[in-house]
């Protein structure tokens, strides 16, 4: 059964490529900072876990995915609890805090299991992909550079500071896709699904064991299109073509 050729939009941090496991390496130094800098207070980890994600997801609510957001909640966190503490705030501590935050940016880019696998079974398969990442066009270019992306996404790559409704409706309409043959892929149902469900396009929603808490909402709508729910990435094609027969 042949099916008809359809229009594949990627994200692409922790759906093609590993992302949050840096960002969870980075805030367990950061953790560990805290709880020794603060050790005559008792601050736990938990304490500054749950405010520097709380200070992170107002930044990111504000300014999008900003690089400087990041470090920026990690240096508001230590102020908080300087503050609460009645702790002197150091220059130096600020600036260490800084340049750990912004350190997550210059990790080795890791491809999750099955991404080449998958981008070229889709594209053998006759499918026009698309990649659709938020970010800062310097940093996101990167990754797709070291990871060649090109070779599966062309020119057809759409980089936004800020990744929600408005902006995924703005790449569908320009591109006068049919919807009922475009499909969103991703790993967050904040920036992914509910984006793909409100412009009334297919989504597949690959589910993470651990996902940043600002991805996370709950789903008020009923999905009058299609909706999947895979924890795999090469699951992708399969769940496509067996879509349609």
């Amino acid at each position: 059964m042949s099916i008809t050729p359809q229009h594949i939009i990627f994200d692409m941090d922790d759906t093609l490529i590993h992302c949050n496991k840096y960002f969870d390496l980075i805030l367990g130094d950061f953790f560990e900072w805290m709880t020794d800098w603060f050790s005559p207070f008792g601050l736990t980890t938990e304490e500054v876990r749950s405010k520097q994600i709380e200070i992170d997801i107002a930044g990111t609510k504000q300014l999008g995915f900003a690089s400087t957001n990041f470090p920026q909640s990690l240096i508001a966190t230590y102020r908080h609890y300087c503050q609460a503490h009645g702790r002197t705030l150091s220059t130096i501590e600020e600036e260490q805090l800084f340049v750990l935050g912004m350190s997550v940016y210059d990790q080795e880019v890791e491809p999750y299991p099955g991404m080449v696998e998958t981008l070229e079974r889709l594209q053998a398969d006759g499918h026009r992909l698309y990649l659709y990442t938020g970010g800062e066009a310097r940093i996101q270019q990167r990754k797709i550079e070291q990871m060649k992306l090109a070779d599966y996404f062309g020119d057809r790559i759409y980089i936004r500071r800020h990744k929600n409704i408005e902006a995924l409706e703005e790449i569908v309409s320009a591109g006068s896709f049919d919807r009922s043959h475009t499909w969103m892929i991703g790993n967050s149902l904040r920036t992914d699904v509910v984006p793909a469900l409100t412009a009334g396009i297919n989504s597949i929603y690959l589910k993470q064991q651990r996902e940043w808490e600002y991805n996370l909402v709950e789903l008020k709508q009923e999905p009058h299109n299609v909706l999947y729910t895979v924890s795999a990435l090469t699951e992708v094609p399969d769940v496509i073509h067996h879509h349609f027969m």
